[in-house]
């Protein structure tokens, strides 16, 4: 069996990356904005905010695919204004299969970050203010540092969800070669096909890798957080 991707192997996977990439890229900085709102607020409707950020983990993936292609398609309340206003499809493109891998990689990013924002030591920041910072130094020097590690757990965790996204984005922006097949398309395109299973080997190998890096990275991280944190404390 030959084990090297193929040219359209490759592109499949290039794809992949660029569908993750700009996914877990474009919710970077909502899911931070989320968890610190959860961490740190006490607002009117907080608990229903907080099931809508972490509804995507427990309902199937098609019902979230059958939403995006409700809200974002042609002639969806978004996809039409995005049509409109800015020329932007998301429908049957790739940019689409990111926005559904964002969706569902949010909820572990959101979970991650807002895990060590709570565990930020409140005294620091109190510290910081009365020695005059302002509240932008205090979040820049303090709190963000202090914050980073599990941020970026969060972002690799969003990253190996990413990968391993399929049944929002086929539902959305269904199985196009070049366009919207990424890896777990394709492994279940390579299934449908009489003396597929070399591709599906090469796929679902190139997949495990990928995902296991990313939790891997991920676990180091949270590690090294937990660590701080436990001699900081001691």
């Amino acid at each position: 069996m030959n084990w090297l991707p193929t040219p359209d192997e490759w592109a499949v996977l290039i794809l992949s990356l660029q569908v993750s990439l700009v996914a877990v890229g474009a919710m970077l900085p909502i899911a931070f904005g989320l968890s610190w709102l959860l961490a740190r607020r006490r607002f009117p409707g907080r608990l229903l905010v907080e099931a809508l950020v972490y509804l995507p983990l427990v309902v199937p993936p098609v019902v979230t695919g059958w939403l995006l292609l409700i809200l974002c398609g042609a002639n969806g309340p978004i996809g039409r204004w995005l049509a409109d206003w800015f020329g932007i499809t998301l429908l049957f493109r790739w940019t689409g299969a990111a926005l559904a891998a964002a969706i569902m990689a949010m909820p572990l990013m959101v979970r991650a970050m807002r895990l060590s924002i709570e565990a930020i030591d409140r005294r620091l920041e109190d510290a910081a203010r009365t020695l005059g910072a302002s509240p932008w130094r205090l979040f820049w020097t303090i709190s963000l540092p202090l914050a980073l590690p599990g941020v970026l757990a969060g972002t690799m965790l969003g990253f190996a969800r990413s990968i391993g996204e399929f049944g929002a984005t086929i539902t959305f922006v269904s199985d196009i070669p070049g366009e919207t097949r990424t890896l777990p398309i394709a492994i279940y395109a390579a299934l449908q096909v009489p003396g597929g299973e070399a591709m599906v080997s090469r796929f679902a190998i190139i997949s495990v890798l990928l995902s296991l890096a990313a939790l891997l990275l991920s676990e180091l991280l949270a590690r090294r957080f937990t660590h701080g944190r436990v001699v900081h404390v001691l």
